[in-house]
C-alpha cells in the first residue's frame, strides 16, 4: 500500500511538471481555437486525477513478478527502449517490424505467427501513418532510400 502511495505522489509531481511544461508552448497566430496547449493538459490532468485516486486508494500489497515473468517483463522494456532509439536512424518499418515480432513472440510464442505480425505491423501502421492520416515519416533509413 506504501509502494501505491510513494507512486502516486510520484506521478502527481510529474504531471505537475507536465502541464508547467506544457505552459511553455507558442502559439501562433493561425492556430485553432483550442491551441496546442490543451492536449498535454489534459493528458497531465488526467494523470493527477489516477494519482490522487491512487493515494486516496491504494491497491493491497501484492506480490512482484519473479522467475520468466519477470524476464519478459525486462526485455519487453528493453524492446521498447531500443524501438524508441533505433526509429529515427533506421526510419519506422524495420524497427517496428523487429519490436512488435519480439513482443507479438512474448505474447504467443509462435515463430511465423510473430514474424508475420512484425510484418503487418510495420508495413499495416506505415501506410495508416504516412497516407491515411497524412504524417511526415521515414519509411526506411536513408542509405536505404539513396
Amino acid at each position: 500500500m506504501r509502494g501505491d502511495r510513494i507512486f502516486g505522489l510520484v506521478m502527481m509531481i510529474v504531471a505537475l511538471g507536465y502541464i508547467l511544461s506544457a505552459t511553455t508552448i507558442r502559439t501562433s497566430f493561425m492556430s485553432d481555437p483550442v491551441g496546442p496547449r490543451i492536449f498535454p493538459y489534459l493528458i497531465g490532468g488526467v494523470t493527477m486525477l489516477c494519482a490522487f485516486a491512487m493515494m486516496l486508494k491504494p491497491d493491497p500489497d501484492v506480490e512482484w513478478p519473479i522467475g520468466a515473468t519477470l524476464l519478459n517483463l525486462t526485455i519487453a522494456l528493453v524492446a521498447m527502449f531500443a524501438y524508441a532509439m533505433m526509429v529515427k536512424p533506421l526510419g519506422f518499418i524495420l524497427p517496428t517490424i523487429i519490436v512488435s515480432g519480439i513482443l507479438s513472440y512474448q505474447i504467443n510464442p509462435k515463430p511465423q505467427l510473430a514474424v508475420l505480425t512484425g510484418l503487418g505491423l510495420g508495413v499495416g501502421l506505415y501506410v495508416m501513418f504516412k497516407f491515411v492520416l497524412g504524417l511526415s515519416l521515414k519509411g526506411l533509413p536513408p542509405a536505404l532510400m539513396g
